[in-house]
């Protein structure tokens, strides 16, 4: 089982439901766990609002997938499915789990979304981001004040222009294990196709799109990500996709 003791992180991806950061950015966290980095998820709910499957369920599928993306952390902080708000209790919370993990690197959802929580698991994880590195704001915990020096928001999937994208070539047959985790959600029936993409199969559609992205930059298989800030180049010489 998954560690869900706090412990010091380099990447902590926060999302509404478990599945959300296999699906959008599973590739990238084995990528950073087979960089050598510690890595973990904070899921905001528990899923007992889902079409198919139990809290319970889903639990034990966490776990499992978890256990393939080779995970340090992975904590859920149990609010209501479908009835996440974004209100300072809840950026609290998310606070905690930032200062007693310290990631240097948050990995939130993009900020337009078709579903509510996910938006908001958007918003929260922002500002607890901001709010967790303020020195005189005291929080239920033992974390000292810190604040991640990166945010960048999972885009796969959204017909937007992205900001970069990362070769997850190497990664991609165990992202698509660690979401064939979730037996509930995805055993191949035709209602589990209607709870990603409707009327596809959720593998099928990652591989695609995961392909679509890789022709873009060179490679087989990568993720999107966007960031709101500008990016910096040391040497213009070393950056990897040629322009012609």
């Amino acid at each position: 089982m998954v560690n869900s003791d706090p412990t010091k992180l380099d990447v902590l991806a926060i999302a509404a439901h478990r599945d959300d950061v296999e699906i959008t950015c599973g590739g990238t966290i084995l990528k950073q766990v087979d960089n050598g980095k510690k890595t973990g998820i904070l899921d905001l709910t528990q899923g007992e609002m889902g079409t198919k499957g139990t809290s319970e369920d889903r639990e034990r599928e966490a776990n499992d997938a978890g256990e393939i993306l080779g995970l340090s952390f992975r904590q859920n902080l149990k609010l209501p499915d479908s009835g996440v708000e974004v209100n300072r209790e809840n950026k609290l919370k998310i606070a905690r789990i930032i200062r007693d993990t310290k990631p240097e690197l948050v990995i939130l959802p993009f900020w337009l979304q078709r579903h509510p929580d996910h938006l908001y698991a958007m918003q929260l994880g922002y500002d607890a981001c901001y709010l967790a590195g303020l020195k005189k704001l005291e929080i239920d915990g033992n974390g000292e004040p810190h604040r991640p020096r990166k945010i960048i928001y999972a885009s796969s999937f959204r017909d937007v222009t992205h900001s970069f994208y990362v070769d997850i070539t190497d990664q991609m047959d165990r992202k698509l294990k660690a979401v064939r985790a979730y037996k509930s959600q995805f055993d191949g029936s035709p209602q589990s196709k209607e709870i990603f993409k409707p009327g596809v199969d959720i593998f099928t559609y990652m591989s695609v799109s995961a392909m679509q992205y890789g022709f873009q930059v060179g490679v087989k298989y990568a993720e999107a990500f966007s960031i709101k800030e500008n990016i910096l180049i040391d040497d213009p010489l070393s950056m990897p996709v040629r322009s012609i």
